[in-house]
């Protein structure tokens, strides 16, 4: 994939899930932190990063709902899908013991998923606006009540002690990301055999039944559907739908079906062709 900055921005700050999913799948590439996913986004449209790296979904919390209006703005399109297990670890000032410990800062999602944790040791939990920033923050207070709830690659950027690792209330916690481009391209097939996906979205007409019949065309040319999702569009009348499937729009039953989409909707867009991840049957975050 060519470059011209050899940079990939994320929303976070450094030692975010999102760095490292960057670091894993890119490693040559400079990971660029950015406040919010708007700059995240900003970074490739205005040239100042080759690539974004966004997370979509997650088994535990479900879609990441900004990221399904910023997608169709933003005119950037899908090149890749990364899933990252996750995992949280308790991480405090070095030389800090278990005692000492009153709050634990996090992200609010990362803090529900470390309920039982959390609620079983008496901390009292507080949110932060990224779990690397909670690493961050504990750092820089240096506050040896405070500890953080944050990824593996925080502790080692922050210099913190890791107390517990994997303190997760469960091990099926999985995130779904894409990766970004701003020039228009459909990835073409590795090999003949490779698996791939189209992401795209679509309003129906307003007719009756105009969604059962859109859908028809991926049943009846056997493509499979792995996401659906709908959200408004400000208006309880206006609804956009979000869907992956399995194929490329150059197949002959993919084709046919985007075709008979096409005609019971005012509009289809393809947001991404891209390979699917070796990881996606593992943990089917889509099913």
């Amino acid at each position: 994939m060519p470059t011209t900055t050899n940079k990939i921005s994320f929303q976070g700050e450094p030692g975010a899930n999102s760095d490292t999913a960057c670091r894993n799948m890119f490693p040559d590439m400079e990971p660029l932190p950015c406040a919010t996913f708007e700059d995240a986004f900003n970074a490739v449209e205005t040239g100042k990063a080759d690539l974004a790296m966004i997370p979509i979904e997650n088994t535990i919390a479900g879609r990441v709902a900004d990221i399904h209006h910023l997608l169709p703005e933003s005119k950037l399109h899908i090149v890749g899908e990364y899933f990252l297990p996750i995992h949280f670890q308790l991480m405090v000032l070095p030389g800090v013991q278990r005692s000492e410990i009153k709050t634990v800062h996090s992200h609010i999602h990362a803090l529900g998923q470390c309920r039982k944790y959390i609620r079983k040791n008496g901390w009292k939990p507080v949110v932060a606006g990224d779990t690397a920033g909670a690493a961050k923050l504990v750092s820089e207070v240096k506050d040896r009540t405070m500890a953080a709830l944050a990824p593996r690659l925080a502790a080692s950027l922050y210099s913190l002690d890791m107390l517990e690792e994997n303190v997760e209330d469960t091990d099926t916690n999985v995130t779904r990301f894409v990766v970004l481009t701003k020039n228009k391209q459909w990835v073409e097939r590795p090999s003949p055999d490779a698996k791939m996906m189209t992401t795209f979205i679509f309003r129906v007409r307003n007719v009756p039944a105009a969604l059962y019949k859109a859908m028809g065309g991926f049943a009846t040319n056997g493509v499979n559907m792995t996401k659906l999702e709908s959200y408004q569009l400000g208006a309880f009348t206006a609804t956009l739908f979000y869907a992956d499937i399995e194929g490329h729009p150059d197949d002959a039953g993919v084709a046919h079906a985007l075709e008979e989409l096409r005609f019971f909707s005012r509009e289809v867009r393809i947001l991404g062709v891209y390979p699917a991840s070796d990881s996606r049957d593992e943990w089917k975050v889509a099913d």
